[in-house]
């Protein structure tokens, strides 16, 4: 007969002897740690600005993509300068260091130039990596904690990161030295992304969604246009003044002369002002409010939504101020468009 096997009784690890602190203090610890973490690089690059402006330099001077790189936790905090960077005008992608041992080093050719995080500057997985780029003259830009380290060695440039004390209690887990590197790959995208003249119509193009997007709609992108413009001619009576409001359905017409010029708007207000028994034979001119306010069509949609916000208005019209009849209305926008969009 079979002993009945026994569970293996394991000892507990023995716990770390308690700091005292409170949860708010250790917050306040880590963020003191990091913060000083970020501080030390501003000094060290106002002391020897040199390697970051060689690594502008290769970028710069980039004809493809930054291929940036890191193994663990450098990975993550490299796939975000990547996407910064290809967000603010610089081709840019991560590529894994143990996938480009595997096949993935097509993915990188002599017009890129790679960017690479480790912070001990000795990452095993890196190694085929840094190869290829020696062997086919691929410019190499380091960050690193290592300055002796292979990787420091056999960079082009080496952004070195200043000694740092890792938030973490025991010292080991990256938490200092991957927000430094974060903020110094900021550093890089922000300041290749002013001198390449970004504009808010570039950032727009890559960031065509979301909160960021919206921010930077345009009233052209949702005015109404053409034929859903309310208009009419300023000697018309106001019997076709309220056919056409009601068939555009936006609460107001504009009134232009023989030349399509706007020279007034009638609104829902305007009608209540000149109630009279004989206000469907006056003409649209004599009830319009003159000299209306415009926006260009180039103007962004939080722009037209604080106009009307401020003037107390729910529509206004749209002119090309660019064109040969700057004063011709080419759209109208009403505020319920602007908050639709999610304009606020």
């Amino acid at each position: 007969m079979k002993a009945k096997s026994q569970p293996i009784r394991v000892a507990p690890a023995p716990a770390l002897a308690p700091s005292g602190d409170t949860p708010q203090t250790v917050a306040e610890r880590v963020l003191e740690l990091e913060a000083e973490g970020i501080l030390a690089i501003a000094q060290g690059l106002k002391r020897d600005p040199a390697p970051l402006g060689r690594a502008i330099g290769v970028l710069q001077a980039v004809t493809g993509r930054v291929i940036v790189s890191g193994m663990g936790k450098s990975g993550h905090i490299a796939r975000k300068i990547a996407a910064t960077l290809a967000s603010t005008g610089t081709p840019a992608q991560f590529v894994h260091p143990a996938e480009a041992s595997h096949g993935d080093l097509g993915m990188i050719t002599r017009a890129d130039a790679v960017l690479a995080l480790s912070h001990s500057g000795e990452t095993s997985e890196m190694t085929d990596l840094l190869a290829f780029t020696r062997r086919f003259a691929i410019p190499l830009i380091a960050i690193t904690g290592g300055g002796n380290s292979s990787l420091a060695q056999a960079a082009d440039v080496t952004l070195l990161l200043p000694a740092l004390r890792e938030a973490c209690p025991l010292g080991l887990a990256p938490t200092t030295s991957t927000t430094a590197m974060l903020a110094l790959g900021d550093a890089l995208a922000v300041a290749l992304f002013e001198h390449k003249g970004f504009s808010a119509d570039d950032f727009h193009q890559f960031h065509p969604k979301g909160a960021l997007g919206k921010r930077f709609l345009r009233v052209s992108d949702i005015m109404h246009r053409g034929a859903q413009i309310p208009l009419i001619r300023g000697d018309a009576p106001m019997s076709e003044a309220l056919v056409e409001i009601t068939a555009k359905r936006l609460g107001c017409v504009g009134v232009t002369d023989g030349e399509g010029r706007l020279l007034g708007v009638i609104t829902d207000g305007d009608l209540r002002r000149h109630m009279a028994p004989n206000l469907l034979g006056q003409r649209a001119d004599a009830v319009m409010t003159a000299k209306p306010l415009t926006i260009r069509q180039a103007a962004l949609a939080a722009e037209a939504l604080g106009t009307m916000n401020d003037r107390g208005i729910t529509n206004i019209f749209v002119v090309d101020e660019t064109g040969t009849h700057p004063t011709r209305p080419v759209g109208v926008l009403h505020i319920h468009d602007v908050l639709r969009a999610g304009v606020a």
